[in-house]
């Protein structure tokens, strides 16, 4: 190879090689920061933006611990083997806020100690209310303002006259801020903050990693998270996302992991997710979020997800939300939720609407759906399929919720991920088999069909009803068909339960003392309630192999679920055979039985 042949050669090895990947350093608090450097250890960049703008594929960036008051736009993709990583330091506390700190408070007229700020920033400006949604019962709730006075968030109110010790007013016409602190004070000597910012993070580039960061305190409307992964394949992990005004989270991009994050206290929701195909969500922690009350009939709780396809909830806890632990709603397919503690949220655990084919097993789901939520009739079960077919739930533990199964039916329809078109949706073609469904206060399973055609009846039971009422009768001949008869809004003719094929197989089912057993139908229309299994399986003839019999679990309080080797060698099939986070499973030495598992103390 002659010399100038060489030249060409190592030309043209330089322009298919790989960039050299590069280590970058935020840190605002080194004495040499400075966005004009270079950010390296010893010229680090102040400010986590400046290393988003000049990232490429491979860098990372090590962000040094501090509050970083700013929103940060990542458009830089890397690839699968050059992913962009942003990482906390090890071991550093690293935040990044909606919040601006305010100073130079000015002591309004009055006797009490209210103070004013400067206040320029108008939210939601395309409302007359500055509110989403619009309505009345949102009127504080949609708001976007929040104040925080070291550390705590105050109460919003919509005029100066309503100001009380441990409130707030934004004065958007005067541009000012009014706080009246809880404790009576002086605000130059306390902290305070208030979110402006709507964003914290969006990614909207491919193969982006976040790791290790605390976001909290957005301005964020409902419906729109404060953090957003947007960009395909990527990542956020070790994270905490909290106290936003709305949610979390957004994840609208596909194949997206999301792994050993906590998602607490925001105002709507923990995250949301929207044609996020096959995310993974694994390891986290959902709790305590909803605290600004939205409505739990729209949109709020641990979280809700709407045309998603292959999502897939494992290994997590899901816990205290107030609202429903897992809410996918609106044509989301072939979903799975395994392995998860789901426990003390107010209404469902899961709450599968108008979706396709979710397959929940191996599952803790115990105490939800206790709150008195107007209009949640059906949405409080442990489990609740809402007009979503083709679903397998098995293996899990279905215990102490206010219901432990159900089905909720209307006539409703759904667009899909191919088609924005609605399109009818119902129960049907389900399979409820291998489960523990124990100790439910109002039923262990019940049937919440609000259908006038009385599909959720035998053939021989709907023909009966709809004699009286003048509708076409189904006829027995008709059992075998397809769904292929619809009436003119699409919705399907002559059905009967049997056309419906629900299958519950192998469950162990039990009733403590004053708890319902097998309930069907709502309690507004023909309602019958089931004493026995006998009476269930005769009547309806959807159950097989299910069998009565009382979970000797070690301790219900402490969420002890272990048996003892004979019951577990005859529940072994019903028994989730995986480890659940936050609960005790498998067997013991012994049995330690708990004569009152379910008694409050």
């Amino acid at each position: 190879m002659t010399n100038s042949h060489l030249l060409i050669f190592c030309s043209l090895l330089l322009l298919v090689a790989p960039l050299q990947a590069a280590q970058f350093e935020v840190a605002q608090n080194h004495p040499q920061a400075s966005d004009d450097g270079p950010g390296t250890a010893e010229r680090p960049w102040k400010t986590v933006s400046k290393a988003a703008e000049s990232v490429g594929p491979g860098d990372q960036v090590v962000i040094r611990g501090g509050v970083y008051r700013e929103r940060v736009v990542v458009k830089a993709s890397g690839t699968a083997q050059q992913p962009i990583r942003f990482q906390a330091a090890p071991g550093e506390f690293v935040v990044l806020t909606g919040a601006d700190l305010l100073t130079r408070w000015t002591k309004a007229a009055g006797e009490n100690p209210v103070y004013t700020v400067a206040w320029p920033h108008r939210f939601n400006a395309y409302s007359k209310t500055m509110t989403h949604p619009g309505d009345d019962y949102h009127l504080v709730i949609g708001r976007c303002e929040q104040v925080m006075v070291n550390g705590y968030l105050l109460r919003q109110v919509l005029s100066a006259a309503q100001l009380a010790p441990g409130t707030f007013f934004a004065d958007v016409t005067n541009q000012l801020l009014y706080v009246w602190e809880s404790a009576n004070g002086d605000l130059n000597k306390s902290r305070v903050e208030a979110s402006v910012r709507q964003e914290i993070l969006r990614v909207e580039g491919a193969w982006v990693r976040v790791g290790g960061l605390h976001f909290r305190y957005a301005a964020n409307a409902a419906q729109h998270g404060a953090v957003v992964l947007a960009g395909n394949h990527d990542e956020l992990a070790d994270c905490v996302v909290e106290e936003m005004n709305a949610s979390g989270a957004a994840f609208l991009g596909e194949d997206l992991v999301v792994r050993r994050c906590t998602f607490r206290e925001n105002g709507q929701l923990g995250f949301g997710a929207n044609r996020a195909h096959r995310l993974r969500f694994t390891e986290c922690l959902v709790e305590h979020n909803n605290t600004k009350n939205f409505s739990r009939g729209w949109e709020a709780g641990g979280d809700k997800l709407a045309l998603c396809r292959g999502v897939v909830l494992e290994q997590c806890r899901f816990v205290r939300n107030r609202g429903n632990g897992i809410w996918f709603d609106i044509g989301n397919e072939q979903c799975t939720v395994r392995q998860c503690l789901i426990a003390d949220n107010e209404d469902a655990g899961i709450f599968y609407e108008i979706s396709y084919g979710l397959h929940a097993h191996d599952n803790v789901i115990v105490g939800n759906g206790f709150a008195p939520t107007a209009g949640a009739w059906g949405a409080q079960a442990g489990i609740c399929l809402s007009s979503s077919p083709d679903c397998l739930i098995e293996r899990n533990l279905l215990v102490g919720n206010r219901e432990g199964f159900n089905f909720r039916e209307q006539l409703r329809t759904t667009p899909t991920i191919d088609n924005k078109q609605g399109r009818a949706v119902w129960n049907h073609d389900e399979i409820i088999r291998h489960n523990i469904i124990a100790y439910n206060r109002d039923a262990q399973v019940w049937g919440w069909f609000d259908v006038k055609d009385n599909r959720h009846w035998p053939a021989s039971e709907t023909a009966s009803a709809a004699g009286a009422t003048g509708r076409p009768a189904a006829k027995p001949g008709d059992l075998a068909a397809d769904y292929g008869a619809k009436d003119e809004k699409g919705q399907p003719r002559g059905l009967s339960l049997e056309k419906l094929n629900l299958r519950f197989e192998n469950n162990v089912y039990f009733a403590g003392s004053n708890q319902g057993l097998f309930k069907w139908g709502p309690t507004w229309t023909q309602h019958r309630q089931y004493p026995t299994l006998a009476e269930f399986q005769a009547a309806l003839s959807i159950d097989r192999g299910g069998k009565i019999a009382e979970p000797p679990f070690a301790d219900l309080r402490s969420r002890d679920f272990r048996l003892g080797q004979e019951a577990m060698t005859s529940l072994k099939e019903n028994y989730p055979p995986a480890p659940v986070p936050g609960v005790r499973l498998g067997a013991q030495a012994s049995s330690i039985r708990n004569p009152d598992p379910m008694e409050k103390e």
